[in-house]
């Protein structure tokens, strides 16, 4: 009895720093992504200027037509959660050719030839592109209260913005990844990068409600993971009606097909 509880002891051990060596590994991973980040932060204020554009005229112009049910807000306020999903999804979805450039420099091979697990380098990367997408976030909600947007800053609902922006960037990033193993060429993901994003965008609940949408568009936008992005930020922000855990658990799901999806193809088609 001793020598078995001796053993399980042992064996407890070596699961314990097993998970927390992986953690370390996809820390070690984001961390660099940060440092790029805080050595040329310009870049998020580039990045920046076209959702606000969005946000500015593309809310002030339709507000204005009053033709788009809102519920108890106005239409500025009921955009102001899209677009911030908008943002989210475009700075995730090319981060992907980040990928390829440091495998065409040779970048990616040294890091797939250090104990870092694969599965551990790609959820680190995915963590990173939720810090940059954090960033745009804070940007585009002080700039939505700078003209009169008023949005919902309860303790839980701030933690709640954070876990889904994080969710979000983190899917969408994994499926940038994905579609980069399979393009393998900085041009052909910049192509079906662009391809994919408008689509996603507006078959999504971002610009109008899901139901006012034709009944294909309403299968479509059930079957876009942008749909419950928006759903849980606008929740969240504004106090709307919304489905969090059904919203999270699609987003969570979806993660963890593109982390199984990117590990894979990362083994034979991004390694070499």
């Amino acid at each position: 009895m001793f020598f078995k509880a001796v053993e399980r002891r042992d064996d407890l051990g070596k699961r314990n720093n097993a998970v927390l060596l992986y953690s370390l590994h996809v820390w070690t991973i984001a961390e660099i992504e940060i440092r790029k980040l805080r050595k040329d932060p310009f870049e998020l204020i580039m990045r920046a200027v076209q959702p606000i554009l969005w946000l500015l005229v593309f809310g002030e112009a339709f507000g204005r037509l009053r033709a788009v049910p809102t519920g108890h807000v106005s239409y500025l306020a009921f955009l102001t959660p899209g677009i911030l999903s908008q943002s989210i999804t475009f700075i995730s979805i090319f981060y992907g050719i980040t990928i390829i450039w440091e495998r065409d420099m040779g970048v990616l091979q040294k890091f797939l030839s250090t104990p870092i697990s694969r599965s551990a380098f790609i959820l680190g990367k995915m963590l990173a592109a939720s810090v940059r997408a954090f960033a745009q976030a804070v940007i585009i909600c002080f700039v939505a209260m700078g003209i009169g947007v008023h949005l919902d800053w309860k303790i839980g609902h701030i933690v709640g913005v954070i876990l889904t922006v994080i969710l979000g960037a983190a899917f969408f990033a994994g499926l940038s990844m994905v579609l980069a193993s399979l393009m393998r060429t900085r041009e052909r993901m910049m192509g079906i990068g662009q391809l994919i994003t408008m689509p996603l965008f507006f078959s999504s609940n971002a610009l109008y409600p899901i139901s006012i949408m034709p009944t294909w568009l309403k299968v479509v936008a059930t079957m876009n993971p942008m749909s419950y992005l928006v759903d849980a930020l606008r929740g969240l922000l504004l106090d709307m009606p919304y489905h969090l855990i059904l919203d999270w658990g699609v987003l969570t799901s979806a993660i963890l097909v593109m982390l199984f999806l990117s590990t894979r193809l990362f083994r034979y088609r991004m390694a070499s």
